[in-house]
């Protein structure tokens, strides 16, 4: 008993630290970008740049949520989508992106947001069903 619970502690450290290589490089490189857009007085450029990356960097982190073996695809897919709802599109929200001036602003963003979300699931679905 002790072994399996350790083996699988060890197996969720090691998501945490895929999660972190996979969110945190895009996230440095695309930080680093923005950097050098603000100190070239890009100011829109760098704000936009920085926000992307911020959303690279929990659709990467997230994804990992693939790598979940004992987890089906539509818990995965459950979880893969309530996470990126807390972190992508509060993001989208306050980004400056689109105009939110009502609620039906923020639905309509919500209704974006879910829309690009499956045609995105349903390509790398796709993808990875040819690759593997």
């Amino acid at each position: 008993m002790y072994a399996t619970f350790d083996s699988q502690k060890e197996g969720y450290k090691m998501l945490v630290v895929k999660a972190l290589l996979r969110g945190g490089i895009p996230f440095i490189i695309m930080g680093g970008i923005a950097l050098m857009l603000y100190y070239q007085e890009k100011y829109t450029d760098a704000k936009g740049t920085f926000i992307a990356s911020f959303i690279v960097f929990f659709v990467g982190a997230a994804s990992v949520i693939y790598n979940i073996e004992h987890w089906s695809l539509l818990k995965q897919s459950i979880i893969h989508f309530l996470i990126m709802l807390v972190t992508i599109y509060p993001i989208l929200l306050v980004s400056g992106w689109f105009p939110v001036t009502s609620v039906m602003d923020a639905f309509n963003i919500f209704i974006l947001f879910f829309l690009v979300g499956v045609c995105l699931w349903g390509i790398m679905f796709g993808v990875m069903k040819v690759f593997s």
